[in-house]
């Protein structure tokens, strides 16, 4: 190993458990918004894809995510639970979440500029994310790492994102073109 070399070491993480790289609710905020709501996707996918290998269970989770509509209540379900059985205190409605969830994107059919708040749907995952994220810190099973520097996945997301974000902005911003 070189001398320059500077080695990433998390003292507090236990080798006996598996890592989880957990994203905190700044960069999913960040995320969701860049990525117009698909990181809500790829977040359930994710989610789908722990509890599948944690309870062996026999289900397809990009297949969960993509039809979100059928599966979302029963992650936000899974998740509570999970969460529960390590600690976690406080607790959300389910229900509420996946109802207003599905309801905000459902708007993105609206008119433009209307469908835009269609992209406010990932609020409604932020507390099952907080809870998962909690319940994973606090696991005998698992070493939940939190890493406040962007991967690459998530710098492609950022760039791609602010680029789409501006275009709209400046399309938004136009004057209509007749005829």
């Amino acid at each position: 190993m070189e001398a320059n070399q500077i080695l990433d070491v998390d003292f507090d993480s236990d080798p006996d458990k598996e890592d989880i790289e957990l994203v905190g609710v700044n960069k999913f905020i960040l995320l969701s918004i860049l990525s117009l709501g698909l990181y809500g996707m790829w977040w359930m996918y994710k989610s789908w894809k722990f509890f599948k290998e944690k309870d062996l269970l026999d289900i397809m989770p990009a297949g969960r995510a993509i039809f979100a509509i059928f599966f979302t209540y029963s992650l936000f379900e899974k998740i509570q639970d999970y969460a529960k059985s390590n600690g976690y205190t406080k607790s959300y409605s389910s229900v509420g979440l996946f109802v207003m969830f599905i309801l905000l994107n459902f708007m993105a059919r609206l008119p433009p500029p209307f469908w835009l708040v269609s992209l406010f749907s990932f609020l409604f995952l932020i507390q099952p994310s907080n809870a998962l994220n909690y319940a994973i810190k606090n696991s005998n099973d698992y070493n939940g790492i939190e890493r406040k520097e962007f991967n690459t996945r998530q710098i492609v997301i950022v760039v791609i994102g602010g680029l789409f974000w501006l275009l709209m902005i400046a399309g938004l911003l136009m004057p209509p073109v007749g005829y």
